[in-house]
């Protein structure tokens, strides 16, 4: 094991230990059993003897069972109690899942969809969810919370070196949920400061698509994903379900505004009705930034 958190360590012992017990538990209870078979087989003992009210036996069976599941319950406690007492001086960082992405954002307002962290600094997450249950997991750190619409969670960690570490979704939350990937790259402090610094204004292109979660669905070179690709689709007659009826459409600005709004209402023949409505997490001067993406596209 190789944590790379500041209390991935305690996290491990837990494992370690109950998982040692286990395995001692299960090597000594094969090994009575064994014993058991061949010393108390029918042909020495044709005659079994009733054996009753052994309370010496009782005792044991009742007693060590108890102390090992404090120990068990203390090794769990000494971890999750760090790991739910967020330091004050953790730097806040939102964590916004949708199916099926990951975006981050930062005090200053600057965007992400991968986790930029400093080294040897606690970074306290948010953790939101525009649609369904998604769990924030990052292995290398042992941390795994769940982002719950309609609320908010709180965990945090601290990088103990610099690194690329792999983001699950450890929450099945359909049909794209094995793609939902991102990364944390803890950097040091000093690179953090000045990447985080540096003022790229709102995002622009297909940058946007990417932090809105878009191309989680919609591919920008023509292949076929979860969506129709967003290339060569302006402009473009398209045969949609309406109400359960097909028709053909032109999509054009107000078809793409829709679809953001009522992505339900057309649905482009041979897809099916997954999209989530996105109204209420894009501003105006973003879904015009995303219009005209996709016209150039």
């Amino acid at each position: 094991m190789n944590g790379a958190s500041s209390y991935s360590g305690l996290v491990d012992r837990a494992f370690i230990f109950i998982l040692g017990t286990s395995v001692l538990l299960l090597i000594g209870l094969t090994g009575v059993m064994i014993y058991f078979l061949v010393r108390y087989r029918r042909s020495k003992n044709p005659n079994p003897a009733q054996i009753k009210d052994n309370v010496t036996l009782e005792t044991l069976w009742t007693v060590l069972p108890t102390i090992l599941v404090l120990v068990m319950f203390y090794y769990g406690w000494a971890g999750f109690k760090v790991m739910r007492d967020i330091p004050e001086d953790a730097m806040p960082v939102t964590v916004k899942a949708q199916m099926w992405s990951w975006v981050f954002e930062y005090e200053n307002g600057k965007q992400s969809t991968e986790l930029i962290v400093p080294t040897g600094r606690p970074v306290s997450l948010n953790l939101e969810s525009s649609d369904v249950i998604h769990s924030f997991f990052v292995p290398a750190f042992r941390l795994k919370e769940d982002c719950m619409p309609g609320r908010t969670n709180h965990a945090w960690f601290e990088s103990i070196r610099d690194g690329d570490y792999n983001i699950f979704c450890a929450e099945y939350c359909g049909e794209r949920h094995s793609a939902m990937l991102s990364m944390v790259r803890s950097i040091p402090a000093k690179e953090f400061d000045e990447w985080l610094g540096v003022d790229t204004g709102p995002p622009e292109g297909t940058q946007l698509l990417a932090i809105k979660g878009c191309v989680a669905c919609h591919t920008i070179d023509g292949s076929k994903l979860i969506g129709p690709s967003f290339k060569g689709m302006f402009g473009r007659t398209e045969t949609v379900v309406t109400d359960g009826v097909p028709r053909q459409i032109v999509v054009d600005e107000q078809y793409i505004r829709k679809s953001i709004f009522e992505p339900n209402a057309d649905i482009v023949e041979g897809y099916q009705p997954l999209m989530p409505a996105q109204g209420d997490l894009l501003t105006e001067e973003e879904i015009e930034a995303i219009i005209e993406v996709i016209k150039e596209l």
